[in-house]
């Protein structure tokens, strides 16, 4: 990237483009005092802080607006709106003609055959990727690889992205298994409203990771797609022949050229058999280029897809520890469901005993009140007769009571 298409922060801004600023910054005051907003700019017009890092391991601070970004790395404005961090946007990786489109978590740039545009951050990860990035090209500058510059870039944006989901992973695992395990030794509001907030957190982080190894399955699915990530092969492609096909390419036609001095030809055959050979010299350096590019596309496609099935790997293990941590909960869920089940029957037990105990006192209360009303009767000329009525009553409400619990053991209603 030439240094014209961005100015470096936070050194000295030159005149035209301070004026530049100036010109922008009035605009979007009278298009603010227009609108009836002061303070709000418009979208598009304001440039962003972001971060080139080149091949060779040197980081700057540049300040770039959406339309150079565009125009330098050929990218449709709908792939920088996945970068923009006003937007919530799924993890994505696009491969385009000219660059590499990455939004992984807080990890977002764009990654081309000689540099990587990162979106300056504050976040741990943003800083992070920036000075690992850095640490590696400066490391393996002299040092022969078989990755290219791109693939480096974006292995290092796949593996702190793993790496951070699976440490958000593991300290939800500590938090949430001894409030599970304390939940179902003690059923209370407290703990109940503790797991459904750390559940709402176990969903929220389980869909990020679905959808981080769901981009990679994909890309993994689609040979067309890796094939496009291959940025360095297409832009050796978009500058020529090798230098070995060229020297091939010259010899052969210095050996027509003293073929046809040394060996006698008519005027016939030496004006078109020249172009013949040639035309038919292009055809082979043509199939032989299209069979190197397709061999060269499988070589590479394997190897963009060893990557992507290494932190395929990673990502997966990260999911199925939350699908068993999901499964932990449901199993804890039922737990308390069969708890507060038993208890239910209980309650349901107790009352239908007390039931039947006033069902029992009922009678009894109805045979006090018929001998409590006023009428003529000969009972009441024994003054005992009414004591007698009692007990009578009473062992009767008293046996009719045992055969109520007789019948409950008998239907297995309870265990007495």
């Amino acid at each position: 990237m030439e240094e014209s298409w961005g100015h470096v922060l936070p050194s000295d801004v030159p005149e035209s483009t301070s004026s530049n600023i100036g010109e922008r910054l009035t605009s979007s005051a009278h298009a603010n005092r227009g609108s009836g907003f002061p303070g709000v700019k418009k979208r598009g017009l304001s440039s962003r802080s972001w971060i080139k890092i080149d091949q060779d391991g040197n980081s700057k601070v540049l300040e770039l607006d959406k339309a150079k970004i565009m125009r330098h790395c050929s990218l449709p404005s709908r792939d920088l709106r996945l970068l923009d961090p006003l937007f919530i946007y799924p993890s994505t990786i696009l491969g385009r003609e000219k660059a590499i489109v990455v939004n992984l978590e807080q990890i977002r740039c764009i990654i081309t055959a000689e540099e990587v545009i990162l979106m300056n951050s504050l976040d741990i990860n943003v800083v992070q990727y920036n000075s690992e990035l850095c640490k590696r090209l400066q490391t393996k500058k002299d040092q022969a690889d078989d990755l290219p510059f791109e693939f480096k870039a974006l292995e290092l944006a796949l593996e702190l992205t793993c790496m951070s989901l699976d440490v958000k992973v593991r300290e939800l695992e500590m938090e949430i298994y001894p409030v599970l395990d304390e939940l179902a030794s003690s059923i209370n509001t407290l703990n109940l409203e503790r797991v459904r907030r750390l559940k709402g957190q176990l969903l929220t982080l389980t869909q990020r990771v679905q959808k981080v190894r769901d981009e990679l399955e994909h890309l993994m699915d689609d040979d067309g797609d890796m094939a496009e990530m291959y940025l360095t092969e297409k832009k050796q492609r978009s500058e020529g022949n090798t230098p070995s096909e060229l020297n091939a390419q010259n010899n052969f036609f210095s050996g027509i050229r003293l073929v046809s001095k040394s060996a006698p030809v008519s005027p016939i055959a030496s004006t078109n058999g020249a172009p013949r050979l040639q035309r038919a010299f292009s055809s082979i350096v043509t199939s032989k280029q299209g069979s190197l590019s397709s061999s060269h596309d499988g070589e590479n496609i394997e190897q963009l897809e060893m990557l992507l099935e290494a932190y395929f790997v990673v990502i997966d293990h990260t999911l199925s520890k939350l699908l068993s941590l999901k499964e932990y909960i449901d199993d804890t869920e039922d737990l308390i469901n069969i708890k507060l089940g038993n208890v239910q029957n209980h309650l349901i037990q107790f009352e239908l005993l007390l039931t039947a105990a006033t069902f029992v006192a009922t009678l009894f209360a109805a045979v006090a009140g018929v001998f409590g009303m006023n009428f003529v009767a000969s009972v009441f000329d024994y003054p005992s007769a009414f004591t007698w009525v009692l007990v009578i009553t009473g062992a009767g409400c008293g046996l009719l009571y045992c055969s109520f619990l007789l019948y409950f053991r008998y239907k297995k209603v309870f265990p007495l």
